[in-house]
């Protein structure tokens, strides 16, 4: 079968290629690790949370690694702030996207 043009394989010409994606930046896996707990806990989420371990550019030591927690929003329902403000719980943030700010 082959796909309409611009349309990569494997995917129908109505299918949904792009969801939103938040990143929320944690210092510590433990950290990350709760926050993802209470992410999947508060909001009915189409897939867990993921952890991800993020080292620092130009940091040899492993100790100075961030944790990323990557929370999948189909629907665009979830508060950025509210993420932020979760984040910042645990001594994170979120992510912003660079690419909504050219758009304003």
């Amino acid at each position: 079968m082959t796909a309409p043009c611009g349309t990569p394989r494997g995917l129908g010409h109505n299918a949904r290629v792009s969801d939103v994606r938040h990143v929320l930046v944690l210092p510590d896996r433990d950290s990350a690790e709760e926050v993802a707990e209470l992410l999947a806990e508060r909001y009915d989420l189409p897939e867990e949370p993921r952890l991800r371990r993020d080292a620092l550019s130009g940091e040899d030591d492993a100790e100075d690694a961030q944790w990323l927690v990557l929370v999948t929003d189909e629907d665009g329902e979830l508060d950025p702030g509210a993420l932020d403000d979760l984040a910042a719980d645990y001594g994170g943030w979120l992510e912003e996207d660079d690419d909504s700010d050219e758009e304003e």
